[in-house]
């Protein structure tokens, strides 16, 4: 779809060939706090995820994309829409960009795809992101797209024996 192709990534389905890519991002501890993951996953699990990513957004109420470079055609991060509610038409996003490809803008570049997709083509009223209040990155980047604190969640998350905030960061369209 022309409406997710940037000048420097693009978003894409899901394919057979993301299994290696998407084991080592889910099974990378670093992105557990984010995704409320407790234990690592198969190959085998995520090969029947993969098999299953075909589902429509209405069926599945997520929906996973590739973040993909647009010279090397190679993975880079992964971007969701997770809980899609049609009826009050509303949805979550989340990112994660592979470790070693983070600080070169290329998560801006997704979700200034994402958003206008969301709007447009889910017809949602509202996109929303659950952010630690620690994470200053995120925090900065959510806000460059206009998404706005509207809410904390105190002592949300636990993460290495601690406590967290978690911000709700909303778009209304």
């Amino acid at each position: 779809m022309e409406n997710l192709r940037g000048k420097k990534i693009s978003l894409r389905a899901l394919e057979p060939e993301d299994l290696e890519f998407l084991y080592a991002v889910e099974n990378n501890e670093a992105n557990w706090e984010v995704s409320n993951t407790q234990a690592p996953f198969s190959k085998y699990l995520l090969k029947q995820y993969l098999e299953n990513a075909h589902l429509d957004i209405y069926e599945a109420k997520q929906l996973r994309l590739v973040i993909e470079h647009s010279v090397s055609k190679q993975a880079i991060g992964l971007i969701d829409l997770f809980d899609f509610n049609p009826q009050h038409k509303r949805v979550g996003v989340g990112i994660l960009i592979a470790a070693e490809f983070q600080q070169n803008g290329f998560a801006s570049d997704a979700l200034a795809l994402l958003v206008p997709y969301a709007f447009t083509h889910l017809d949602v009223h509202q996109l929303y992101a659950n952010i630690t209040s620690d994470n200053r990155k995120s925090i900065a980047l959510f806000e460059k797209h206009r998404f706005r604190e509207v809410g904390v969640k105190k002592d949300w998350i636990l993460s290495n024996g601690k406590f967290k905030d978690e911000l709700l960061f909303q778009l209304i369209k």
